[in-house]
């Protein structure tokens, strides 16, 4: 998996509210995250910080992938390519060379011109949609963990991974344990 979907798997968890870990989740206050949505993408993402108005519409963005990764999970691949498909028409993602910052020339998913947000839309549904075209496709998921809808991209070598993090596999592995012993 490319460091785009990492960046996508960061970026949608920490902007899309739900449950966190057996907890509900707001989201970070709008100060801290565009902060952080900027340290979890590295450097090579991020240029500068966005607006207000430009977090928001991210976090927009995020809730749209967000229903990538449950279509997935859920066993409906037409729904999550339709979705991809529809959040890349509407961040007008397209293929082009680029070279700034000293790199070498490479490729990114928006125009050079596109506003932050939707540059970093495209290039996330780009990065989803890429994963979604080929059998690399059901390593995208949610957590299976009680209360907790984060999700995930397995990049495990089984490919077996049901949970977003190893907190959320302890604590429904420590929950199944309990079940166990007041059962026995």
């Amino acid at each position: 998996m490319s460091d785009v979907v990492e960046t996508t798997v960061r970026l949608v968890n920490l902007l899309t509210p739900g449950e966190r870990r057996g907890r509900e989740y707001a989201g970070e206050p709008a100060g801290q995250e565009v902060a952080a949505a900027l340290a979890l993408a590295g450097s090579q993402y991020a240029e500068r910080l966005p607006d207000e108005a430009e977090a928001a519409e991210l976090r927009a963005v995020t809730g749209r992938l967000y229903a990538v990764f449950a279509a997935v999970d859920a066993g409906d691949l037409d729904r999550a390519c339709a979705t991809a498909n529809e959040v890349m028409a509407d961040t007008r993602a397209v293929p082009v060379l680029s070279r700034h910052g000293g790199e070498p020339w490479h490729l990114h998913f928006h125009a050079p011109d596109a506003p932050w947000a939707l540059g970093w839309g495209a290039a996330m549904a780009t990065s989803l949609a890429m994963v979604l075209g080929n059998a690399a496709f059901e390593r995208l998921g949610v957590c299976s963990a009680d209360r907790c809808d984060r999700v995930f991209a397995d990049t495990s070598r089984n490919g077996t991974r049901r949970f977003c993090s190893t907190a959320c596999q302890n604590r429904a592995k420590a929950a199944a344990f309990r079940a166990r012993r007041r059962e026995g």
